[in-house]
């Protein structure tokens, strides 16, 4: 699969809002009101996906909630509880080159700065401090996403993360 073709999880539908079809929405998007920004999306639900395109959307009482098109009664939109709700990668606006989104790390290698593979990237984790590479290794592996210090280099083509981190830890 190519980078394009790579489905991102923007959110999940965690519920119904009123009764016309709203739907109420847990956003992994920053600012969390950014996921009604997108024209489209995607509800992937029991391995079927479903397209519907967002006709309006606001931040409500410390959630999201949206209205999709053709989503017009609380009964249809209550099928949709648990769904997860996508968009494909290119889908995602434009960064500076400097720039990543988490799901570019997502599936690299990671490697030592002496060349000890230590796994690769299978998610991050927002801390308090700061986000956390969750290597797929055995032991689970948490590594400091601390570009500069703790994160050497980056290289998408090559699919490489290279961290100054011992293996021990």
């Amino acid at each position: 699969m190519s980078a394009k073709d790579k489905w991102v999880i923007l959110g999940r539908v965690s519920g119904v809002f009123g009764v016309k079809g709203w739907l109420k929405v847990q956003s992994y998007t920053e600012p969390r009101d950014n996921i009604v920004g997108f024209d489209a999306w995607t509800l992937r639900i029991n391995g079927v996906d479903h397209s519907f395109e967002v006709e309006e959307g606001h931040s409500h009482a410390g959630s999201v909630v949206a209205k999709l098109q053709g989503l017009d009664d609380r009964d249809r939109a209550r099928d949709f509880v648990g769904a997860d709700i996508v968009v494909l990668r290119e889908g995602l606006p434009a960064i500076a080159a400097d720039e990543l989104y988490w799901t570019d790390l997502e599936g690299l290698e990671v490697r030592t700065t002496t060349g000890t593979v230590l796994g690769r990237v299978d998610h991050l984790l927002a801390t308090g401090g700061h986000d956390m590479l969750v290597l797929d290794s055995s032991p689970q592996r948490l590594i400091p996403y601390v570009v500069g210090t703790v994160v050497k280099e980056v290289d998408l083509k090559t699919g490489l993360i290279v961290v100054d981190w011992s293996p021990d830890y």
